[in-house]
């Protein structure tokens, strides 16, 4: 991830810099509020964490100001003030979450982790197409083509296709299949997801006259993108 931090503690900033390039992520760093919002309007970022108190211009006013804007990057608070209504003020300024100093490390960082899902999970549910080797799923006209070839799928076999294709080079396990396309939340000991996976791969690996369901022995399947 790619992440900008703004805060004017040169220890915390440091700290916090430290941190997260150990932890494989790119940041920027900015020690005043007049040069992060530059940064923060000029460049794309994944996360960022903003220092409420800071010189020449508050974090609050910087989040309010990219959310102006129209800027949806998912923002971190960082602040000595700890009551609940610093709390909320910060959220209704446009923050997505509040972290009061001083503050452990590993949280920090799994908070970033969760809003950088959450942020990527809308953008997937945003989109109208899914693709992957050859296959096209149309979300709107739930049309589905193998290299340009119509391909007619069954109600449920559209819907393992589309959970498969959001989560495509991840390995998709039974019991995600079962809670996510069947809405069981239990294992009814039958064999109906092999069933559906047989009859999905054959359509379309007919279409593309190649493999691209691949069965991940003990663990579940996978669309290798």
């Amino acid at each position: 991830m790619r992440l900008l931090v703004i805060e004017d503690d040169q220890d915390v900033s440091a700290y916090i810099s430290k941190g997260m390039k150990e932890a494989g992520h790119a940041i920027d760093v900015a020690d005043n509020g007049k040069d992060g919002l530059f940064l923060a309007t000029t460049e794309d970022y994944d996360v960022m964490i903003v220092d409420r108190m800071l010189p020449e211009l508050d974090g609050l006013t910087i989040i309010k100001t990219i959310r102006g804007a129209g800027n949806t990057t998912p923002a971190i608070i960082l602040s000595a003030l700890g009551e609940v209504d610093d709390r909320v003020k910060g959220l209704r300024s446009g923050g997505d979450d509040y972290l009061v100093k001083p503050f452990a490390f590993a949280e920090l960082l799994a908070r970033i982790e969760v809003l950088s899902r959450r942020q990527n999970n809308k953008a997937t549910n945003n989109e109208t197409t899914l693709h992957a080797k050859g296959v096209e799923l149309n979300l709107l006209s739930r049309k589905v083509t193998c290299d340009d070839k119509t391909i007619d799928l069954q109600a449920r076999e559209f819907q393992l296709l589309e959970y498969m294709l959001r989560h495509k080079g991840q390995v998709v396990t039974r019991t995600m299949l079962l809670e996510h396309v069947w809405d069981y939340h239990f294992d009814p000991q039958t064999n109906v997801i092999d069933v559906h996976i047989s009859r999905l791969r054959n359509k379309i690996e007919s279409g593309l006259n190649k493999k691209i369901i691949r069965t991940v022995r003990g663990a579940g399947y996978i669309i290798e993108d």
